[in-house]
């Protein structure tokens, strides 16, 4: 007897994404939220970026819009177990309002960032050109396809389970994959489509753009760093490679849904000194620039597994 397929669903983001107030200890806001289940020894990294993106958003209730975060990781951070975010309030004005939000577990500091929300004004209007010759989502095989015959290096059944349909959003490369290996030419760029495996549901405390807005600094952690894997020819399932994300930036220049597909296309920078920068920019469906990324991450091959 077979068994059945698994629901494919993004209620993981909305339940990451879904926070609790409580008594502030060290600031003036703070809330509470639980970190999504993952096969590696900690969690992932996108958790914190949205999780704090939704508290800093919950303490500005004026109307402004978030425009740009800076975020910093500090310590591991364990999988399904609560992080504590405190807001501290550093600037309200008319035009922009400032906040820092730092995360605790165990007593200690584990994510710091900076989050800065803008009214918005009259000015000029200008946005790099879509990108050209992009192979069709539907052209493209879905993570779960393209595993399901494939076997290799460190991957178990629970991280092809989750590669496959535990991170909430659909994947689909250009060129193609790294889960086991390099598909595809060793180029610093590569792209990748994204939506969301069903309706995002509403999340408390927050507008549907603003969920919207959550669910991009969730998603755009998980591939960011491969063009800097692709171009040194390493994959996931590469026995040895630890990874881990270090800082985070990312600038939101216009508001759009997040319900049909998203362009992501990322370029590598630089590697060195075990540490690679990429970036990345996100196209909405309509094809309107949405969002900016450069993060720095940790890339080490020894004998341990990934971070």
């Amino acid at each position: 007897m077979t068994s059945a397929a698994p629901t494919l669903t993004s209620s993981l983001f909305t339940a990451a994404a879904t926070l609790t107030p409580v008594e502030p200890e060290h600031f003036d806001l703070a809330f509470t939220a639980t970190t999504q289940a993952c096969p590696w020894p900690k969690a992932y990294g996108g958790d914190l970026v949205a999780q704090a993106a939704v508290a800093a958003m919950r303490s500005v209730p004026d109307g402004k819009a978030l425009h740009s975060m800076h975020s910093y990781f500090l310590r591991p951070v364990d999988i399904g177990a609560d992080v504590r975010y405190e807001v501290e309030v550093l600037r309200d004005g008319r035009g922009y309002s400032t906040r820092q939000v730092r995360g605790f577990q165990n007593g200690k500091a584990v994510y710091v960032c900076l989050a800065s929300f803008a009214a918005g004004e009259p000015g000029g209007t200008y946005a790099v050109e879509y990108p050209a010759e992009v192979p069709h989502p539907d052209e493209l095989p879905s993570s779960a396809a393209y595993l399901q015959d494939r076997s290799g290096g460190t991957m178990t059944q629970e991280s092809r389970a989750y590669w496959s349909g535990g991170r909430s959003f659909d994947m689909r490369h250009v060129p193609g994959p790294l889960y086991l290996t390099v598909d595809g030419h060793r180029s610093p760029h590569q792209a990748v489509w994204v939506r969301p495996f069903d309706a995002l549901r509403p999340v408390v405390g927050l507008t549907d753009a603003q969920r919207d807005l959550a669910a991009l600094t969730y998603v755009c952690d998980y591939t960011i760093l491969e063009p800097v894997l692709r171009v040194l020819g390493l994959a996931w399932a590469q026995p040895g490679l630890v990874t881990a994300s270090l800082d985070h930036a990312m600038w939101f220049h216009r508001a759009g849904a997040v319900d049909d597909w998203v362009l992501y296309t990322q370029e590598a920078l630089a590697a060195e000194n075990g540490r690679g920068v990429a970036t990345g920019r996100l196209f909405g469906s309509d094809h309107t620039h949405l969002a900016t990324v450069v993060q720095e991450g940790m890339l080490r091959l020894g004998s341990g597994g990934r971070s």
